[in-house]
């Protein structure tokens, strides 16, 4: 696993997205370090420079139980027994598991731009397939490796100027690298499966977050346009859940990461 850590203070876990890798966070890290906390930014499991696990047939080696699992062993590494997580797009499911899994190791729980995944896909009308075609495209077997690896350039887009040149140039190695996108492309297929059945299973058990719960989202995202009041959907799963709106489009770290930091600094303080 590649990882960046720095800083003294209390520890914080930010989890990437799809398809970025933990440099997406550069800009919110140091500024969080700068306001006293330890800060953590993972590859998460076969993203970035992150090893790949050899796929299963029920996609579980890229279930968010198991990527989840992976950052609580690395946190104990770093001598991080109790941690707060912050997760953006397919990392704030990851970021959600991990306080529904772990509850004794996380303090505080920060979901960015997404809802839990079973909520998504309950709502899953013909406007979200419209726009989030991809999730059910991922989902085929062999054809998704085969249309994003033929321009990955193409397909993902992003700019040096927008990222930032290292994050740049890290998620073009991992978009440009067979394995990493086939594991990438494998989140979206234990979403679709897995995950969901995990998160059915919570909320059969009236299992919820334990711990004080933020939800940020972009005011130029859809959150607002797909599911109205989407605080009200957390709710359901973290009952002492709080929001707050963030100026920016969806990749928030890298278009506002002021006050992307900003918020998560008053949270975890």
């Amino acid at each position: 696993m590649r990882v960046r850590h720095g800083g003294h203070g209390p520890p914080i876990l930010l989890v990437h997205g799809h398809p970025r890798t933990g440099a997406t966070w550069h800009a919110v890290a140091a500024r969080l370090v700068k306001r006293g906390f330890a800060v953590v930014c993972p590859d998460m499991r076969g993203y970035g420079a992150s090893t790949p696990v050899a796929v299963r047939p029920d996609h579980s080696q890229q279930s968010k139980r198991a990527v989840a699992a992976d950052l609580v062993a690395l946190m104990q590494h770093l001598g991080h027994d109790r941690f707060g997580v912050a997760g953006h797009d397919r990392g704030c499911y990851v970021a959600l598991r991990l306080a529904l899994d772990h509850p004794t190791r996380v303090t505080r729980l920060a979901v960015l731009d997404g809802i839990p995944i079973s909520e998504a896909l309950v709502r899953a009308d013909a406007r979200f397939a419209r726009k989030w075609w991809h999730w059910f495209f991922f989902g085929a077997a062999e054809k998704p490796e085969l249309a994003v690896g033929a321009d990955p350039d193409r397909w993902y887009g992003g700019t040096p100027e927008h990222m930032g040149v290292e994050a740049f140039a890290e998620y073009r190695a991992a978009i440009h690298d067979p394995a990493t996108r086939e594991a990438m492309i494998e989140d979206y297929r234990a979403g679709l499966g897995i995950d969901r059945e995990h998160e059915a299973q919570d909320h059969a058990a009236g299992r919820t977050v334990r711990c004080p719960t933020l939800f940020c989202w972009s005011t130029r995202d859809d959150m607002v346009d797909l599911y109205g009041d989407p605080l009200a959907i957390w709710r359901a799963w973290a009952p002492t859940v709080t929001g707050q709106p963030i100026d920016s489009g969806h990749h928030m770290a890298e278009e506002n990461p002021e006050e992307v930091a900003a918020a998560l600094a008053r949270f975890f303080q």
